[in-house]
């Protein structure tokens, strides 16, 4: 039994590894705090049957108490889903099932206090439906959040792209100095108040060595006029820095966060630094919400060996708070 706030967590899709990296979290990681999760009972049960896990279950509805949740057990609130296997491929039919369990949830951190949600991956072209960029803008929009930033968060070296999921085409024209001031600030504010630090944020350029020949430079317009506005009030804010060799060892050691002007310039690098120990955390909302960093991984489903790292640091990061 827990008196201790609890973590909402939201399964994501059904057909993921999420249900997998949560079973390996429960047996590999002692909880401070109990979890909440939002997903399929019988889902789950024939996904941990298959997988050979055997974790007891705490069956709770919306309405439970603090004093019902167990560290050692799947808190579990159950939203009905049929389904013909235990691991079959994305489709629109769990569409239906991801909305009513981030409904839910969303009602539940209004009216309940939570360290925070996690929520598992989900199948952008599926659930989002081309409406949504990611995760990320759609709970922005549900919680009526105009600024907010996408953080991926490592103790010693973190990340933010100023556009998220969409084409590399469209990244040039996506770009402004509101977005760029607007991040670093929301950035600025987190260090300041989770760790009582003055982050030391550099901001990347977009084009090869920071220098364009054609008459829209994206430095020249944008990047370097939103780095001159952040440097009047705060201080530890550098750039512009070509991508290509800020993350060197010698370069990277002098900063907390990097500011890239698109995913893949600041997320390949973490990736292949921290591998799955990172974190997506969405700044700006009235919550605290974290995504471990990687997708639904179908081609993983039911080998039972994917990596829980991410999860676990999700979980290590809230109850630190």
């Amino acid at each position: 039994m827990s008196t201790n706030k609890p973590i909402l967590i939201v399964a994501g899709e059904p057909y993921s590894v999420f249900s997998e990296i949560l079973f390996k979290l429960y047996k590999r990681y002692q909880l401070k705090n109990p979890l909440i999760t939002i997903a399929s009972y019988k889902l789950f049960r024939e996904q941990m049957k298959l997988l050979n896990y055997k974790i007891p279950f705490n069956i709770i509805n919306k309405d439970f108490s603090y004093k019902d949740l167990k560290n050692n057990k799947i808190n579990l609130i159950n939203i009905d889903f049929e389904f013909s296997k235990p691991f079959i491929k994305i489709s629109d039919y769990s569409n239906s099932y991801n909305k009513k369990c981030f409904k839910l949830a969303l009602n539940l951190i209004k009216k309940k206090s939570f360290l925070g949600l996690i929520n598992g991956p989900i199948s952008k072209k599926n659930f989002l439906k081309k409406k949504f960029l990611g995760v990320t803008e759609y709970l922005a929009k549900k919680t009526n959040t105009k600024n907010y930033a996408m953080l991926i968060y490592n103790k010693d070296l973190s990340v933010s792209p100023i556009t998220t999921h969409i084409p590399i085409k469209k990244v040039s024209t996506s770009i402004t100095r509101r977005k760029i001031i607007i991040n670093t600030i929301l950035i600025k504010k987190f260090y300041k108040n989770k760790f009582k630090k003055n982050a030391r944020i550099a901001i990347t350029g977009l084009n090869p060595h920071c220098e364009s020949n054609f008459t829209n430079n994206e430095e020249k317009n944008i990047i370097k006029p939103a780095i001159k506005t952040l440097k009047k009030k705060y201080s530890n804010i550098f750039g512009p820095y070509s991508a290509d060799s800020l993350f060197m060892s010698n370069n990277i050691k002098n900063f907390d966060v990097v500011v890239g002007m698109y995913h893949d310039q600041v997320l390949t690098p973490i990736k292949t630094m921290h591998n799955f120990n990172a974190i997506n955390i969405t700044l700006g909302l009235p919550f605290i919400r974290i995504s471990p960093d990687h997708g639904p991984n179908s081609k993983m489903m039911g080998k039972n060996k994917s990596n829980p790292e991410s999860l676990i640091s999700a979980v290590k990061f809230l109850e630190s708070q």
